[in-house]
């Protein structure tokens, strides 16, 4: 598989077999690449891991992993010219999951980098913590149902989930589950085929292996 951040033409598959469905992780260059890998391996999934275009207009179900900046994901997917093909995906009704600044690119713009437009699936601006608490939330911290999500069956409570960010989705029509860190946020975005964490599921144990087979079930 070629490095993170590295052109790779002919995507990374892993245990294809003709007619299983194939995940496709898209790699930006700054994502949790390998923790993602790692988890859908343990599952048992079938997945290719690619920074190209063509690979994620052919995608039939996508991850996409997001650590660190707003503005410099948003810069790497135009550099490597997968706004479109994200964007037209997501129309076409194919499964997508977003992971931590993953959610965070879905809405129109952050605080993080006024200057960067997101992807604009969703209407509205991601927010910087503000209060006397640390920042960033760090560590973990129990999920709040609002709703029925896929991603929580065969789970029950509060479970909690592994968090590590500055940076906030607000309550919108898209919010299945909440987290509250000074006040509640967005922790799982679910509308029709948008599927969005802001917690990392490959570093949440059993509760986070649920959330991804859940996923990969739909």
């Amino acid at each position: 598989m070629a490095a993170l951040g590295q052109s790779s033409p002919t995507p990374s598959v892993h245990s294809v077999d003709e007619g299983v469905v194939v995940t496709t992780i898209v790699n930006y260059g700054a994502g949790n690449i390998r923790s993602v890998e790692n988890t859908l391996s343990e599952l048992g999934a079938a997945y290719e891991v690619t920074d190209q275009p063509e690979n994620v207009l052919r995608a039939t179900k996508i991850i996409l992993p997001g650590v660190g900046h707003f503005g410099q994901m948003m810069q790497a997917i135009d550099r490597l010219q997968l706004r479109e093909p994200l964007c037209e995906k997501i129309a076409e009704g194919v499964p997508f999951l977003g992971i931590c600044v993953g959610l965070q690119c879905l809405f129109e713009k952050s605080e993080e980098a006024p200057g960067e437009a997101g992807l604009g699936v969703l209407i509205g601006e991601v927010k910087r913590f503000v209060g006397k608490a640390r920042i960033p939330h760090m560590g973990w911290n129990s999920l709040e149902q609002k709703r029925p999500t896929r991603l929580l069956q065969g789970l029950t409570g509060e479970p909690y989930t592994y968090f590590a960010h500055s940076f906030y989705a607000p309550l919108n029509a898209a919010t299945a589950a909440t987290c509250t860190y000074m006040h509640p946020y967005s922790a799982i975005l679910e509308m029709k085929n948008l599927y969005a964490v802001q917690f990392h599921p490959e570093k949440s144990g059993p509760v986070g292996l649920q959330v991804m087979r859940n996923f990969l079930e739909i």
